[in-house]
């Protein structure tokens, strides 16, 4: 079906995610001032419920990448060409700064506002290598033995455990680190953080890929993700 809906689906996908993040983020803090684990239960419950959705609805068109993590190992692993995996990455980034926008017109907040929430230290990086290390593992380790109609629930339940046992709360994602630049509220990163982020969280996913491809050396027949053999 070429890319225009793939690409459409992960921009639209990654767009609503982020909007899930920092909408959530926002209410959490007017719902539950100065209860910052309550404030974090509640971002984490939804962004879950966000993630299990958007992948069970949009696999059948793109996969439901919605990370440049994902579609770049993806790439490494051959189910995914050059051109589509570049137009992945230019969408899930594009989407993630507009759901971010959106989340901050919605509730009143200016609509772009630097962060000035700075993360990067050393033991939040370290959190976001693991992080994604273990998003990497879980998906693909999944996919890999024929288990892709668990990817959603998997993928869901992993990032809300990982927003509790990292110290970064588990961005996991280049395009939703960039994404939550724009927001100055509960869920942002400042742009000075964002790059060590980033870097950490390839880094983080090439381990899990060698990882997955030492553990899973052989591929099921079926190893696709919620309708994923449809993506180009």
């Amino acid at each position: 079906m070429g890319l225009g809906r793939p690409v459409v689906a992960e921009f639209i996908g990654t767009g609503l995610l982020v909007t899930a993040i920092v909408g959530s983020g926002i209410a959490a803090q007017r719902l539950s001032p100065g209860n910052v684990g309550l404030e974090l239960l509640e971002n984490a419950l939804v962004t879950a419920g966000a993630l299990y959705a958007l992948i069970t609805v949009l696999g059948p068109v793109s996969g439901a990448h919605l990370n440049p993590v994902v579609s770049l190992v993806s790439r490494w692993f051959g189910d995914l060409g050059t051109d589509a995996a570049a137009a992945y990455v230019l969408a899930q980034c594009a989407g993630a700064v507009c759901g971010s926008i959106a989340a901050n017109a919605m509730f009143g907040a200016p609509v772009v506002a630097w962060s000035t929430h700075h993360r990067a230290s050393v033991p939040h990086l370290l959190a976001e290598v693991l992080a994604t290390f273990g998003l990497v593992l879980v998906v693909f380790g999944l996919l890999r033995r024929g288990r892709g109609t668990s990817v959603a629930a998997c993928v869901a339940a992993y990032i809300f455990a990982a927003y509790w046992f990292t110290s970064s709360t588990s961005f996991a994602n280049p395009a939703v680190a960039i994404g939550r630049m724009f927001t100055n509220t509960f869920s942002g990163i400042a742009p000075s953080s964002a790059p060590g982020f980033i870097s950490f969280q390839l880094i983080g996913g090439a381990v899990g890929a060698a990882c997955v491809r030492f553990l899973f050396p052989s591929v099921s027949a079926d190893r696709t993700a919620a309708g994923a053999e449809e993506a180009p």
